[in-house]
C-alpha cells in the first residue's frame, strides 16, 4: 500500500501524519545551500522522509502547552504554548488574553521548517541507527582496551532542527537508568 501524506493544517486532523508536504519542502530547500539530497529525491521519497521526520520529532520532543484537540494524530497544533517571538514581556492583561502564545490553530513555521530539515537529513542517512564505530572510545596512553563513550554519538534530531524546535519545547531527556554501585 502506498503512503498517503496528510499534512496537519492546524485543524487537528485525526489522520495527519506530517507537519509539511513536498511543496513546503521544496520551498524550504530553495534557500538551502546543501539541498542536493532533497532536490534529487522523488516526490514519493520526499513524502516518506517528511512523514518519518514528523514521527521522529513527535517522539523526541515534548512541546510546551498541550494539544489543542483531544483526538488527533500529532502533537501540533497546541494550546498555551509560549511563543518567544510574540514578546513574553507583554502586559499581564495581554498574557491572559493569550497574546504571547502560539495560535491554537496553526503549526508554527519553525516546526514545518524543522520537519523539512530533518527530512533532508533522513534522505542522506538513517539517523535512527548508529554507524559502525560510533560510541567506541579507543585506547589512550596509560589505559588498556576500548570502552563505550556517549560523547560522540549522533543525535537522532539534527542540531539544526533542534535549534529550530527549541523555542517551543525540549528534547525528551533519557538516561541510561544506570546507578552507581557502591560496595560496602
Amino acid at each position: 500500500m502506498a503512503l498517503t501524506l496528510i499534512k496537519e493544517d492546524g485543524t487537528g486532523k485525526v489522520d495527519a501524519n506530517s507537519y509539511a508536504d513536498a511543496v513546503d519542502g521544496d520551498a524550504y530547500h530553495e534557500g538551502h545551500l546543501y539541498a542536493t539530497a532533497w532536490t534529487a529525491a522523488t516526490t514519493q521519497n520526499k513524502e516518506k522522509a517528511l512523514v518519518f521526520a514528523t514521527r521522529l520529532i513527535d517522539s523526541q520532543y515534548q512541546f510546551n502547552g498541550w494539544r489543542a484537540h483531544d483526538e488527533r494524530g500529532l502533537q501540533w497544533p497546541r494550546d498555551h504554548c509560549p511563543d518567544p517571538d510574540k514578546g513574553l514581556g507583554a502586559l499581564v492583561l495581554l498574557r491572559l488574553l493569550g497574546a504571547s502564545f502560539v495560535d491554537f490553530d496553526v503549526v508554527p513555521k519553525a516546526v514545518v521548517d524543522a520537519t523539512c530539515e530533518m527530512a533532508r537529513e533522513l534522505l542522506i542517512l538513517d539517523r535512527t541507527t548508529a554507524p559502525p564505530g560510533e560510541g567506541i572510545s579507543y585506547t589512550y596512553a596509560g589505559t588498556d582496551g576500548t570502552g563505550y563513550s556517549k560523547r560522540d554519538t549522533r543525535p537522532i534530531i539534527s542540531h539544526v532542527a533542534q535549534a529550530m524546535l527549541g523555542k517551543y519545547g525540549g528534547l525528551i531527556g533519557g538516561g541510561s537508568g544506570a546507578v552507581r554501585l557502591v560496595r560496602a
